[in-house]
């Protein structure tokens, strides 16, 4: 897509915001999916589906704000924080809000090549629980996906 061209796809609904803090991973899925979102995303268009700029545009927003933004507009968010749980103010959030939360757990400093191994390995789960409302943290492994909230 490029700015000049005008869209000539239907609009499609966001269902997926990927934190900041897995940008290069929501790089590449929103390549692929037009569902998904991230802070500073301009919008695409994918397989003739429009998808519009993220309402969070500076990856540098913090989570108190971006949050209940995220939980108002009803999206399910990819983070790597996965410590979130233990953080009152964030969890908090999250609980207040009703965010649904999925969270890429692993104690190795993983690449985007590994986040998006355990991504695709949990994406039925992810499927799954965002069907259900929140508030709820989940925290994705290689070989299982735990509730943390």
């Amino acid at each position: 897509m490029n700015g000049s061209t005008p869209h000539r796809g239907r609009p499609v609904a966001v269902r997926f915001y990927f934190d900041a803090d897995v940008l290069g991973l929501a790089k590449v899925v929103a390549g692929i999916r037009p569902d998904v979102t991230y802070p500073g995303d301009p919008g695409g268009e994918i397989r003739k589906r429009v998808r519009p700029p993220c309402v969070i545009t500076d990856p540098e927003t913090e989570d108190l704000v971006w949050i209940p933004r995220v939980a108002r507009e009803g999206w399910s968010i990819i983070s790597r924080d996965r410590n979130i749980g233990a953080y009152p103010a964030e969890r908090d959030a999250v609980i207040a809000y009703g965010a649904k939360m999925f969270t890429i757990a692993s104690d190795e400093k993983l690449d985007v090549w590994h986040q998006l191994e355990i991504l695709m390995t949990r994406w039925r789960d992810i499927e799954r629980f965002s069907e259900h409302p929140g508030p709820f943290i989940y925290a994705l492994y290689r070989t299982t996906t735990t509730r943390v909230l």
